[in-house]
């Protein structure tokens, strides 16, 4: 499968407001391994960026002066992403913005162009439910090294997105086990294995195990505000 990290960088917050795009990076995965086809573009946004804006990315209308405009590059980006699946930290916010860069370029919306888009904000918020997940929050609680973050920056943000999505997503794969004769794993012919066969001993959770497990359901219930998952099954 062919996957995307996309960020984006701006001058501020509204897009409906004329807020532009300054930067874009896209990060490259395939068969969740990175390739090293990236997509780098500075964007001569046509106006200054806000000052809380130019402190989070440091992108001044002097360096962006002489970079091209959006629909300069439009079609160059739209190959890049066409019929992958984007990944974004936040995707409506970066969406939302191309939407409007896209259609100052008379593109479609940038949903027309991909096959899907995925949010991590949304993925973090069920995965750590009560946490804090910015992208800073998820580099620290999954160890992935944001040491050379002073400044935002669209490509390595993308970067660490492709880092953090790896690991909040491990072991995914080894979920989806096929029962059936056989399975391709490197190009090779694996035989499935027949459980059927084994009497598997059933362990038993004590009293005091019991006790933790309910105190820690409780914690998640409560952390959730009472939007567990098992609270809509039950």
């Amino acid at each position: 499968m062919r996957q995307i990290f996309l960020d984006t960088e701006t001058t501020g917050l509204s897009a409906d407001q004329g807020d532009r795009v300054v930067e874009i990076g896209c990060v490259e995965l395939f068969n969740r391994k990175l390739t090293g086809n990236n997509l780098h573009i500075y964007l001569n946004p046509g106006r200054d960026s806000h000052e809380e804006a130019l402190k989070v990315h440091g992108l001044t209308t002097e360096f962006l002066r002489d970079k091209p405009k959006f629909e300069q590059i439009a079609d160059e980006f739209l190959a890049f992403v066409q019929d992958a699946e984007i990944i974004i930290h936040n995707a409506a916010f970066d969406v939302g913005f191309l939407n409007v860069e896209l259609k100052r370029a008379g593109k479609l919306p940038f949903k027309e162009h991909v096959a899907s888009v995925v949010d991590t904000l949304a993925m973090a918020k069920e995965i750590f439910p009560g946490k804090r997940n910015s992208l800073d929050a998820l580099c620290s609680r999954l160890e992935v090294d944001n040491s050379g973050r002073t400044l935002h920056g669209a490509l390595l943000d993308a970067e660490l997105l492709a880092d953090v999505y790896i690991n909040m997503t491990r072991g995914q794969d080894a979920l989806l086990m096929d029962s059936g004769e056989q399975q391709e794993e490197g190009g090779s012919a694996v035989e499935g294995m027949d459980l059927s066969g084994f009497d598997l001993t059933v362990l038993l959770a004590n009293q005091q195990e019991l006790a933790a497990h309910t105190d820690a359901i409780q914690q998640i219930n409560k952390a959730s505000g009472g939007k567990a998952i098992w609270q809509e099954t039950a």
